[in-house]
């Protein structure tokens, strides 16, 4: 055996090992000092969203499991357990009219149990012997071995149109015509004939969507802000002087690219008009609302949804920890066990995000919080 499966089998024999490129492994009690940056009452509302969307879509074999990279340590049921006592924590110290326990750092070492997360590098590497995108491998070469890279989402602030215009040249379509009748499932066994998979991202631009009367414009935005809200996947638009939210739906099969710019990508996603800001979800009427400073995207996938993660970093000469649930996904997530996406606010563009956020780092060290 050599040096570094030797390393590694002593690990698993002291503490929990878990299985996949990125390794975890159980950390009693991390050192929190300060624990902010988020609501509990919010956090009690996506926890609650989450845990009821675990319970209610069970044949979701996609999202709804203990996380494939994980031992048999961690089970489904732990982690809506974990979703469940964080709301009932927040709802006793409500009644009790008490300073929350959820921003207490003794009470959440003494009921959580920790497992640290050390990001897959490797994969993160590779990603970079094909971008061309120089910030992009700037970040992901930098990934610290110990930390994992901590991203930022906001949901676009947009103005919008009814109609067309020479401004307003491109559209948000809801799926097309010939699938509106059929389930994700049943959709995914017409590929061949459907229109949502015929067409690329730069396809849909030309207009061809609008011209053959294959889908219906649900509103109309600018090109640039099309890129925007295809990369954030919720837009927050004026329309009329009325606030309107639209959320994807249904893509057209192609993967996110992540060695591309968010204008160069393939992948085209239909939109439909939600009542909120809307998270993770199989089906649009299942999906999860979500809140800012409390929703982490993520590897559903292989992480599994609900989990409920810690960051720590350093941001004005403290230590700040805070709380999150992954209840979001994406494209740039596919394989990726190196990254989380802090859902964080909605905003107009960079200039006003990087203001609110520039304090925030790249990297954090990160654990996956179970409830004892």
């Amino acid at each position: 055996m050599n040096l570094l499966k030797r390393s590694f089998a002593i690990l698993c024999g002291l503490s929990i090992c878990f299985t996949g490129s990125a390794q975890y492994f159980k950390k009693e009690a991390p050192d929190i000092k300060y624990l902010s940056g988020f609501k509990g009452s919010e956090l009690c509302q996506v926890a609650s969203h989450t845990a009821q969307y675990l319970q209610k879509n069970k044949t979701d074999h996609f999202a709804v499991h203990a996380g494939s990279v994980f031992s048999h340590e961690i089970t489904l049921k732990q982690v809506t357990k974990t979703l469940q006592f964080i709301c009932q924590v927040y709802r006793e110290d409500v009644r009790a009219k008490r300073q929350s326990r959820l921003h207490n750092p003794e009470f959440i070492k003494a009921n959580f149990t920790f497992y640290r997360w050390y990001p897959d590098k490797l994969t993160a590497n590779a990603i970079t012997v094909k971008s061309t995108n120089k910030i992009k491998n700037r970040l992901l070469n930098n990934i610290p071995p110990d930390k994992i890279f901590l991203t930022k989402y906001y949901t676009k602030l947009l103005d919008g149109s009814r109609i067309q215009t020479d401004h307003y040249s491109q559209a948000l379509y809801s799926i097309p015509f010939d699938e509106k009748q059929l389930s994700l499932q049943q959709a995914e066994t017409q590929k061949e004939k459907l229109n949502r998979f015929k067409y690329t991202r730069q396809q849909v631009m030309t207009g061809i969507l609008h011209k053959q009367k294959v889908a219906k414009p649900i509103v109309w935005i600018t090109p640039e802000a099309l890129h925007d809200v295809l990369l954030q996947g919720t837009g927050v638009l004026n329309v009329d002087g009325k606030t309107r939210y639209f959320n994807v739906h249904r893509n057209n099969g192609i993967a996110y690219d992540y060695s591309l710019g968010k204008s160069e990508q393939a992948r085209y996603w239909y939109f439909s008009e939600v009542p909120s800001i809307m998270g993770y979800g199989e089906n649009l009427h299942d999906k999860i609302a979500i809140k800012p400073h409390v929703t982490f995207a993520g590897n559903v996938k292989q992480l599994g949804l609900g989990k409920l993660f810690m960051v720590s970093y350093q941001t004005n000469n403290q230590e700040e920890t805070r709380l999150g649930v992954l209840a979001d996904q994406g494209g740039a997530f596919d394989n990726n066990l190196f990254q989380l996406d802090l859902l964080v606010d909605s905003y107009q563009g960079w200039s006003d995000y990087h203001q609110a956020n520039k304090h925030l780092p790249d990297y954090a060290k990160a654990w996956l919080v179970i409830a004892k």
